[in-house]
């Protein structure tokens, strides 16, 4: 038997005395033997030699180049190994735009996809539609432009129009070619795209390491591929277990169907996915969605649906698009999974304004593509009355015999049943029923803050008695009211402190530096460069960062106070009717209801805030700060303004500005702007990437308008004209 070391050192001698043109030789073979072996193990699963005679031909590969630095080629698998960081990271213009799809919920969406479609072809519809299937890769998409064969840049979606360049952490991926196989016949430019994604096992792996070391784990693996492939330095992405799965082409190639781009772009190099379905028709297409669906779990990989696309490059064509999306192509998305999983406890977080919100502390449980441990409870009515009741298969919730679903409450011991609402957000379902559950305690409210120990205090809702917040009072004095308040003061919406962020005011509060708002105008560089993470320079940053902020315009700096109820748009409206902070602060409850958005909730909360003396005295404090809290013109005709009356919401990605900028126009010619669709929605202006909201406009027939149309609108255009049809 031979001995490794010493068959190490004997190859090792061998790479060293190498010449010039046997290194040649040795590298033009290395290279593509090692790239056919990457493609081998991460894209077929087919390896043909085992991982230790792999590492010894990339060694020798490295040290070849090592020694004859003009050998590196571009296609090397040493390129992937990082590299040096970028300052930032420039724009990247996609030339042929990357846009959004559609979505379907059901099969019969689905039919009425097909239907929509042979609808708008007319008489040039064929009988049965030809559609690919394929699986809806939650990634990162990206694009990937080659020139000449070789890999040139990749950028971020983006808006669709203008992405981030990333090039510098996409060629460390081990799927993502660098020079494009020649036996493909590729073009002279080509732009390929696709998703950068997380092999699940290794995203595991890569959590239980971090677990052991004590460091937080990264919550799900789409958000953290996205961030580390945004870095600036690629050597995270180069040891992380990325893959790059290609889907379609923005140009390069011509094909007369898309499976035949798809057997293109394979022939190329890239690895596509391997359930991607032919479909005849729109009966085969739900078979293959849910075949899909039956896999969804055992993949290597997230998926969050399935893409249902128009085969027929020609048909593609005659379909064209809508504003933000092609006709022949709609995404379905499977419903939210759900699980089971032990209640472990019920714990209490304390926010801004003291409410006290109880918390479900869970068994980790994997749902929806992230490790869930904790999901919020909302309110005492939601945990302890209103908690449907499942059977152990956790299929539909039990009735009684009115055919009413059951309610019940949390108790110790109890099994929840657990979805994700939206893919988003952990949501607790309900409880499994079981023989002894009416024998064990409720979980119930505690009677003081968990923080602070103060005697909480219950506020009843008349109009939603279902509504009630168990809240504690003791505002200034509270420790997590103080860091939340204090969160709040400096956020970007509010008093805007750069460089203030959630960490350094846990220190500043742990610290007793800051005991209020107003106490951090009296912060001093000398005292804050002597903090964790902090320099002279960092805290010469943020003393200046507080001055600037001491100018923020009245309603901004109203906002900031945290009244409750008191949002944005409302603490605008205040500063418009009375000009002034004083003015605010003076103004009865019949001057408060005059005000546009007002109501006698608000009112309330307006009158018990500026009633507290303890409020009256921070403002004078941070009067005496320097904060000018500017006084504004008063605003008593604001029917003159062009989209008084209307109710906008937005969503998606504008192309020219961003959504606050948005919200800022809309909300200076009149118009009121919510964060949600009903039926008193005006208009819903929509950027690329638009989402729910999107959809539930259109299924109430809200008029959807895009920026331009925004801009025609606010120039005096009437809504009718600027609506999408």
């Amino acid at each position: 038997m031979s001995d490794p070391a010493a068959d190490y050192a004997a190859r090792r001698e061998g790479w060293r005395t190498m010449d010039l043109d046997a290194a040649r030789r040795r590298v033009d073979a290395l290279v593509p033997e090692l790239n056919r072996h990457n493609r081998l193990y991460h894209e077929l699963a087919a390896p043909e030699i085992d991982d230790r005679e792999y590492d010894l031909l990339f060694r020798e590969l490295e040290v070849l180049e090592q020694r004859f630095p003009d050998l590196r080629r571009a296609d090397s698998p040493t390129a992937r190994v990082g590299g040096a960081p970028v300052d930032k990271l420039p724009p990247f213009e996609h030339r042929v735009p990357m846009l959004s799809l559609g979505n379907a919920f059901s099969a019969d969406e689905l039919v009425e996809f097909d239907e929509r479609c042979k609808r708008f072809l007319g008489d040039d519809a064929p009988a049965v539609i030809r559609y690919v299937v394929e699986p809806k890769l939650d990634g990162l998409a990206m694009e990937l432009v080659y020139q000449d064969g070789r890999l040139v840049a990749a950028g971020t979606r983006g808006d669709g129009q203008t992405g981030e360049t990333v090039t510098h952490t996409v060629r460390t991926i081990r799927t993502v070619p660098l020079r494009l196989d020649p036996a493909g016949d590729p073009p002279p430019t080509l732009s390929v795209r696709g998703e950068v994604l997380f092999e699940l096992a290794g995203f595991e792996a890569m959590n239980a390491a971090r677990e052991a070391r004590g460091e937080k784990l990264y919550e799900n693996p789409r958000n953290t591929a996205a961030g580390t492939i945004r870095q600036l330095d690629p050597g995270p992405a180069s040891r992380r277990p990325l893959l790059f799965m290609a889907h379609s082409a923005g140009e390069g190639i011509d094909a007369p169907a898309h499976s035949v781009l798809l057997q293109r772009i394979a022939r190329l190099g890239f690895q596509i996915n391997p359930h991607n379905r032919v479909c005849e028709g729109i009966e085969q297409v739900v078979a293959a969605i849910e075949e899909i669906g039956r896999l969804r779990h055992d993949l290597p990989y997230e998926i969050d649906g399935a893409v249902v696309k128009v085969d027929d490059t020609a048909l593609q064509d005659a379909l064209g698009f809508v504003t933000r999306s092609p006709r022949w192509a709609t995404a379905y998305k499977y419903p939210p999974d759900r699980v089971q999983t032990p209640l472990d406890d019920v714990e209490y977080s304390v926010g801004r304004t003291g409410v006290l919100t109880p918390v479900a502390k869970l068994s980790p449980v994997r749902v929806g593509g992230v490790t869930v441990r904790n999901a919020t409870l909302h309110n005492e009515h939601q945990m302890q009355r209103s908690m449907r009741v499942f059977d152990q298969a956790a299929g539909a919730a039990r009735v009684d015999a009115d055919g009413d679903e059951l309610r019940t409450g949390l108790r110790h011991g109890d099994v929840v049943v657990l979805q994700r609402a939206g893919d988003v957000i952990p949501q607790v379902l309900g409880v499994i029923d079981a023989p002894d559950r009416e024998t064990r305690p409720l979980h119930a409210f505690p009677s003081t803050c968990p923080v602070c120990g103060h005697e909480v205090v219950r506020e009843e809702n008349p109009k939603e008695p279902d509504k009630v917040s168990i809240r504690c009072p003791n505002r200034l004095g509270c420790r997590a009211q103080l860091e939340a308040a204090l969160r709040h003061f400096v956020s970007r919406r509010a008093m805007d402190v750069e460089g203030l962020g959630e960490k350094l005011v846990t220190q500043l509060v742990d610290e007793e530096l800051v005991a209020r708002p107003s106490d951090l105008y009296a912060l001093e560089a000398r005292v804050l460069e002597n903090l964790d993470r902090m320099g002279r320079k960092s805290a010469d940053n943020l003393v200046d960062a507080l001055q600037q902020s001491k100018a923020r315009p009245l309603d901004r700096a109203v906002f900031a106070l945290g009244i409750p109820l008191v949002g944005e748009a409302t603490a605008r409206d205040l500063a418009t009717a009375f000009g002034s902070i004083d003015g605010i602060m003076d103004a009865d409850e019949a001057a408060l209801l005059k005000v546009d958005g007002v109501g006698p909730d608000v009112a309330r909360r307006v009158l018990e805030f500026f009633g507290d003396p303890r409020n009256r005295e921070e403002i004078g404090l941070l009067k005496a700060a320097g904060v000018e809290f500017p006084e504004v013109e008063v605003h008593e005709s604001a029917g003159e303004q062009p989209l008084t009356g209307m109710v906008a919401v937005i969503t998606g990605t504008l192309p020219t500005m961003s959504r606050d900028e948005a919200k800022a126009l809309l909300t200076a010619a009149g118009a009121k702007v919510t964060g949600s669709v009903s039926k008193k929605t005006s208009f819903l202006l929509a950027g690329e990437a638009a989402g729910s909201k999107l959809t539930k406009a259109q299924d109430l027939g809200v008029p959807i308008i895009d920026e331009a149309g925004m801009m025609r609108l606010l120039g005096g255009a009437a809504l009718g004209e600027v609506a999408d049809g």
